[in-house]
């Protein structure tokens, strides 16, 4: 459907943070999870972080304890609290929904995190 809005990246040190934001259009309902995803120089787009309806999250191992999924209460907003980065979270950022069992193919344009060392 509509294509979310991704901001927030940008350059940091690592150890630094960042806030991402990812916007839905308020015409999607029903979404029952939200995930945000990256994609690194020269590799394929992964899975970071997720979150369902119900408020369970899940991480990508390499960024347990660093990174937080959150989302408002209709879903329209989700973020992702990254805290201590490192050059390797450097990549672009997406995120994406789920209504019932099908992941949107809508992407957005990302926004691009980048941690220098």
């Amino acid at each position: 459907q509509v294509q979310p809005v991704e901001s927030g990246g940008g350059l940091v040190q690592a150890g630094g943070s960042l806030r991402l934001s990812c916007v839905f259009s308020k015409s999607i309902y029903s979404a029952n999870a939200w995930g945000w995803y990256r994609q690194g120089p020269g590799k394929e787009r992964e899975w970071v972080a997720g979150i369902t309806s119900g408020g369970t999250t899940n991480y990508q191992d390499s960024v347990k304890g660093r990174f937080t999924i959150s989302r408002d209460k209709a879903g329209n907003t989700v973020w992702l609290q990254m805290n201590n980065l490192k050059p390797e979270d450097t990549a672009v950022y997406y995120c994406n929904a789920r209504r019932g069992s099908v992941w949107s193919n809508s992407w957005g344009q990302g926004t691009q995190v980048t941690v220098s060392s």
